[in-house]
């Protein structure tokens, strides 16, 4: 292929929209923006089929964002995880590198930058909700936090030829147990409905504590969030993801 050819073929992929997915509906909302296409659910099957919709309409990257659990004990809820590879079901994936030092950049100037932090993710495919779980993953291959889409975004892009990143906020430090409540509403398509938890609540009040915890968690993460996301827009850290 020629310099011109190649050149010609890189500056259309640039043109095309960044996919960012997610697990959660309130994670895509942040995650939305010019250039950037958004797909979320919560049940792997929903979203790897809308993912797969989006891919054939073309992209120049897929970046995997949201929340994650936390697995290294000294990441505070808020912290935020730009990843070099993505390890589980789908063995190891590796991120685009030049990508992957843009994001970080863009983080490492935003305003919390002592939340930013490298390294592997770790992925699975049914949540991880107690403490001595997260601590057997971490120490089987010493990730610093889990979540449920990084291995569909990654292996999507690896499948179609184009850049893959991974930027995550804990929600749930290493050492928190989350109580049922917190994972009860959550619907398929990446929604939350009050229900299911007053329902868990009504079962098990003492779960009121907990919750109210997971809530205090969930508003840094969200922060970290959004911040992020506005630090990636301002360095232009989404909008090509090709030079």
């Amino acid at each position: 292929m020629s310099l011109s050819t190649t050149a010609s073929a890189n500056g259309l992929r640039s043109s095309l929209p960044v996919i960012v997915v997610t697990g959660m509906a309130f994670e895509a909302r942040i995650a939305r923006g010019e250039g950037v296409q958004v797909v979320y659910a919560a049940r792997a099957d929903l979203l790897e089929r809308a993912l797969s919709a989006a891919v054939a309409r073309g992209c120049s990257g897929i970046v995997s964002f949201g929340t994650a659990g936390g697995l290294a004990p000294d990441l505070e809820p808020g912290a935020l995880i730009v990843a070099d590879a993505v390890e589980g079901p789908f063995g190891r994936l590796q991120t685009d590198r030049i990508w992957t030092d843009r994001l970080a950049a863009a983080l490492a100037a935003g305003r919390f930058p002592a939340r930013v932090r490298r390294g592997l993710m770790a992925a699975v495919a049914a949540p991880l909700v107690s403490a001595g779980d997260k601590a057997v993953l971490h120490r089987s291959n010493g990730a610093l936090a889990v979540d449920m889409e990084s291995h569909i975004a990654g292996a999507k892009a690896a499948a179609h030829g184009v850049p893959f990143a991974v930027c995550r906020a804990v929600v749930d430090p290493a050492w928190r147990t989350l109580p049922s409540a917190a994972t009860a509403g959550l619907r398929d398509d990446g929604s939350t409905a009050l229900a299911p938890i007053l329902r868990e609540l009504l079962r098990q009040p003492s779960q009121i504590g907990g919750l109210i915890q997971v809530a205090i968690d969930a508003r840094a993460a969200r922060i970290s969030l959004v911040e992020a996301r506005r630090a990636m827009r301002d360095a232009g850290a989404l909008r090509m993801a090709i030079a």
